[in-house]
């Protein structure tokens, strides 16, 4: 079969001044790229490149694939750009892989997430959106619980994600909701801080979807006050310890999977996702967020990390993810 591979390339992306400084950490590296496009072939599969935004639809258009492997963040600051390349393939009716454009557009919308997840009864953060200084003075005024987490509403890849965003007073709140606001130009979350352990889950397959492992990062300086940040990940090897399976109570594990399930499905999730939590009091897991399209990187991204750990190698965690998107289309492939 003759398979694309969209993505975005760090280096194909130009910057203006006015960005910040990491608004390209979504996007991937040519490692990457290599890897999957290794994998695919390692299938049996060809592979043809399509590249990102203009430069994928010249390609797109004169490629003629049966399928795309799509691994494309969107090009833009829009809360909906996740969706732009699994959108065009709908208009061109070509098969590919991961959720579709709606599950894409509205995962990135951390507010909108929320209220989805919260009517499944899936537990997140108490928290409230900040678009403007006002707002912002208004939440700074009321009863809103501290320590509190400020974050961009409609960023993924931790952009945005600092461990000055845990703020503990008022005057906090007020200087990093400001600040976020002018660097990222979008709402921003103020959001309950969840004090306990960090945990992340990896999903693949549909009907149903399994769940890869459940991993908690264990940062080598212990400390109540913990974000798994920008700062932290970029340097991860010396921050902190991944523990996958998590040594948590059965009960707890069990909830945290129910919880992960419950979004990947409510969401409309396919193929694969990874989820975000913080456990609270007695365990229990708090939904901060979902990425529909997480990193393949094989040597940094969370998703392979926490496969490795479960006995997976990265061949086989691709394999799983394309094999469980080629599924969903039966009808297409009588035609080839």
């Amino acid at each position: 079969m003759k398979i694309g591979l969209s993505y975005d390339l760090k280096e194909e992306v130009t910057l203006g001044k006015e960005h910040p400084e990491d608004a390209l950490e979504e996007y991937d590296s040519l490692e990457t790229v290599d890897a999957v496009a290794a994998a695919v072939e390692c299938m049996g599969h060809s592979v043809v490149k399509l590249s990102g935004g203009r430069e994928f639809l010249a390609n797109i258009l004169q490629s003629d694939v049966d399928f795309v492997f799509n691994i494309s963040e969107g090009r833009g600051t829009y809360r909906s750009r996740e969706a732009q390349i699994p959108a065009i393939l709908e208009m061109l009716d070509i098969p590919y892989s991961g959720s579709d454009p709606q599950c894409l557009a509205v995962s990135l919308d951390k507010p909108l997430t929320k209220k989805l997840v919260q009517t499944a009864g899936v537990s997140t953060p108490k928290w409230q959106v900040v678009s403007d200084r006002r707002e912002m003075e208004a939440v700074c005024r009321d009863s809103f619980p501290l320590p509190a987490f400020i974050k961009p509403a409609f960023e993924g890849s931790s952009k945005g994600i600092r461990l000055a965003c845990r703020v503990a007073d008022r005057e906090q709140m007020a200087r990093v909701t400001t600040a976020l606001l002018e660097q990222y130009r979008q709402p921003v979350m103020v959001e309950e801080f969840i004090s306990g352990d960090e945990v992340t889950v990896g999903v693949v397959g549909n009907s149903p979807p399994q769940i890869v492992g459940i991993m908690r990062i264990l940062p080598r300086k212990r400390s109540d006050s913990f974000v798994y940040s920008l700062e932290v990940k970029r340097d991860w090897q010396n921050q902190v310890d991944y523990e996958c399976p998590a040594q948590l109570e059965a009960k707890v594990l069990q909830k945290i999977a129910d919880f992960s399930l419950s979004a990947f499905n409510t969401l409309g999730c396919r193929d694969f996702a990874r989820l975000d939590f913080r456990l609270g009091r007695k365990g229990m897991p708090y939904f901060l967020e979902i990425n529909p399209l997480p990193g393949l990187n094989p040597k940094s991204s969370d998703l392979p990390i926490m496969a490795y750990k479960m006995g997976w190698n990265y061949q086989g965690l691709i394999s799983s993810v394309l094999n469980a998107a080629l599924e969903r289309y039966p009808e297409h492939w009588g035609a080839h």
